[in-house]
């Protein structure tokens, strides 16, 4: 290692040009990196919900539709605005009043169930249909071109609009993000570093890691709009413990070393290579154990950010040393004293207290247990985005007017028939909530042939294998009566058509919430394990693995059990990540006050000088680490519009401290009440006679 980091520093400038050419390439990744807005496309493959939204592509050539309201516009008006519409690209048909009956003819001469969807007190509604999938680039640019056709009184609402209106939001704060992050990120560097100059450094070096993440992900085609939005505040967060651990080993190699400077870097990149590697391997693992996930949201956030800390571990022990050397000079005129103290004093206060903060532990952990599990989540997709959105005010529209919540599909055998439909259909109109079941069958009567239905209706409802059918309901998305209600009209789809699917943002959103409960215990479990794992084969020890993880673990189940208690719902990502990520990237804290405490008691100190020279070196790299990861997330969490990222980044920031707090006053009493087990069952823990 040590040859190593000579070699880094013999090659310091060559090094970091190619370091920033390589920004070239990874920009020209991330800009072909396409960024999917819709949250559902990430649920697996072989559910029936999304067979059905294959089927819809593959059989009617549309996965994508939008209701648009007109309010207080003359059917003429609306009738020549819906021909401007269907020129849209990618529009592929627009059903509306005149698609049933001549504009001459009176409304009220149109069958009243068709009368009651279309038409309300001074407004009426069009099915806008698409030949591409709900979160196509074609379907948002569409969205967008029938928005500029249409004037204020017009509505456009649908899962489209709202997957359109989140890219719009998103790319707007996401650079902010980044900006935000990095200036606060610089606050609390200037803070605790002992040099002005070095938070740039940092920074500059995170940054370029950042890029060839970011770059890289064209390799997998495109990636989520959350992992988008994320990533780099998190690797900003996760990884800048690294550039601090290197640049306080240089440090401390210059007082051994003294004007040798190179020398003194070449072998602080070989201790930062030992240290940080360790280290990286915990938060790696948080990050594969989301790859576990049904949910495959969780495989793309967590492949981008276990990539993510490699690359930071690379440019931490390659380009930063080779910065740190080139700007050598300007770091020693840039230095100031530490304006954070070691806080002396703390640590015999603490140790002497044990018995107290051991109680406290305890009295917070258990109860803080039962909130967490009992903190109420959301599904909705919509009720994360700004109420102000076009999508949102489009969607109350529609339950105003029209008291229409989630709209379900059916996809039937075509050769079901007649009389079988019908049946169907009126038992169906049976189940709470169903306000009307469109289709063929409804559109005339069973009285009346099926050739009296205009062609291009029969096109949108009949497939060569299959008929569509749409369900109009006065339920919402996600809620408890509509999730009621699916299981209801499934049961009796599969009565009349074994092979008959439900499909819509309703069904697929119920498939989502069952999926993710699953996914929150396996990502748990496996992200457990694996920290356990990698805590015993570092310190060899059966004892330490669990008290290191009870206390981690205790302290986010006081971060997810805060909302609780101040009656806030979550969104339902939140729930799955925030235990895994919090995990991998503050054990870390845990780990380090370990080493220190396993060095000493080996070494041969007693119980009580071993513990509180663990906890007096570990108070202050602590904080700083922490700090960190709270400035680089907080005013993100504060900032966004977006309630999926403003509560993972304002979790993720509590979460740091609140471990922080946990390893700081808890972890010292775990080791006073159980040194001697400690001791008993862990190799590096014999006392020397």
């Amino acid at each position: 290692m040590v040859k190593l980091g000579r070699k880094i520093v013999k090659f310091r400038i060559p090094i970091f040009i190619l370091s920033l050419l390589l920004l070239i390439p990874a920009g020209i990744g991330y800009i072909n990196t396409r960024v999917n807005y819709d949250v559902l496309y990430y649920l697996p493959d072989d559910i029936e919900t999304m067979k059905g939204q294959d089927i819809l592509v593959d059989e009617f050539g549309t996965g994508a539709y939008s209701m648009f309201v007109c309010e207080g516009m003359p059917n003429k008006d609306v009738a020549a605005l819906k021909k401007k519409m269907e020129k849209v690209d990618h529009v592929a048909k627009v059903v509306w009043y005149d698609s049933f009956a001549d504009l001459s003819l009176p409304v009220e001469m149109l069958p009243e169930n068709i009368r009651k969807v279309l038409f309300a007190e001074d407004s009426t509604m069009m099915f806008i249909i698409f030949d591409t999938t709900t979160s196509a680039d074609e379907t948002m640019d569409a969205i967008g071109d029938i928005r500029k056709l249409a004037g204020e009184q017009c509505f456009v609402s649908g899962m489209s609009a709202i997957v359109t209106d989140t890219r719009n939001l998103a790319e707007s704060e996401v650079a902010v993000y980044v900006l935000i992050a990095v200036v606060l990120s610089c606050i609390v560097l200037a803070l605790t570093m002992e040099s002005y100059l070095i938070p740039f450094l940092f920074l500059i070096s995170i940054g370029i890691a950042i890029v060839y993440n970011m770059g890289t992900n064209v390799l997998q085609g495109e990636i989520s709009y959350i992992t988008k939005a994320l990533s780099a505040v998190l690797q900003l967060g996760v990884t800048m413990d690294y550039s601090i651990f290197l640049w306080h080993s240089y440090q401390e190699q210059k007082e051994h070393f003294g004007s040798n400077h190179k020398e003194a870097m070449a072998q602080a990149i070989a201790a930062t290579i030992k240290s940080v590697v360790g280290s990286s391997i915990t938060t790696i693992a948080g990050f594969v154990a989301l790859c576990f996930m049904s949910f495959t949201l969780g495989m793309d956030l967590g492949v981008v950010m276990a990539k993510g800390v490699i690359f930071g571990v690379i440019c931490c022990v390659t380009v930063l040393p080779s910065m740190i050397m080139i700007f050598d000079k300007a770091l020693e005129k840039t230095k100031h004293r530490q304006l954070i103290p070691d806080f002396p004093k703390v640590s015999e206060f603490l140790v002497k207290h044990h018995k107290t903060f051991a109680l406290l532990c305890v009295a917070l952990f258990i109860p803080f247990a039962y909130f967490q599990a009992n903190t109420k989540v959301y599904y909705n997709l919509d009720a994360s985005l700004p109420k102000d959105l076009e999508s949102i005010m489009a969607n109350e529209k529609l339950q105003e007017d029209y008291h229409m919540g989630a709209a379900h599909m059916i996809l039937m055998d075509k050769n079901v028939s007649g009389k079988e439909k019908n049946k169907m259909i009126k038992e169906m109109e049976k189940v709470d909530g169903v306000k009307e079941v469109l289709g063929l069958e409804t559109l005339i009567g069973p009285s009346l042939p099926q050739s009296m239905i205009p062609e291009d209706i029969k096109e949108i409802l009949e497939s060569d294998h299959y008929e569509l059918m749409l369900i109009t309901n006065e339920y919402q998305t996600a809620s408890e009566e509509v999730n009621v209600q699916i299981d209801e009209l499934n049961k009796i789809l599969k009565s009349y058509d074994k092979t008959g699917m439900l499909v819509g943002e309703a069904p697929c959103t119920k498939d989502l919430i069952e999926i993710t409960d699953h996914d929150f215990k396996v990502v748990s479990a496996v992200s457990i394990l694996a920290v356990f794992l990698i805590i015993l084969f570092v310190f060899k020890s059966v004892t330490l693995p669990v008290i290191l993880v009870l206390v981690i673990e205790g302290a986010i189940f006081i971060n997810m059990g805060i909302p609780y208690l101040t009656g806030t719902e979550l969104p339902f990502i939140a729930s799955i990540v925030i235990g895994t990520i919090q995990l991998g990237a503050t054990v870390d804290y845990a780990i380090l006050m370990t080493s220190r405490y396993e060095q000493e008691r080996g070494g041969g100190k007693s119980k009580k000088e071993a513990i509180s020279i663990a906890l007096q070196s570990s108070i202050r790299p602590v904080m700083v680490s922490a700090f960190s990861f709270f400035a680089a997330t907080f005013g993100v969490g504060m900032y966004s519009k977006i309630d999926m990222i403003s509560s993972l980044c304002l979790l993720m920031a509590r979460g740091a401290l609140i471990s922080m707090c946990a390893v700081l006053l808890f972890l010292p009493a775990m080791y006073w009440l159980f040194d001697r087990v400690i001791c008993a069952t862990s190799k590096n823990f014999k006392v020397r006679k």
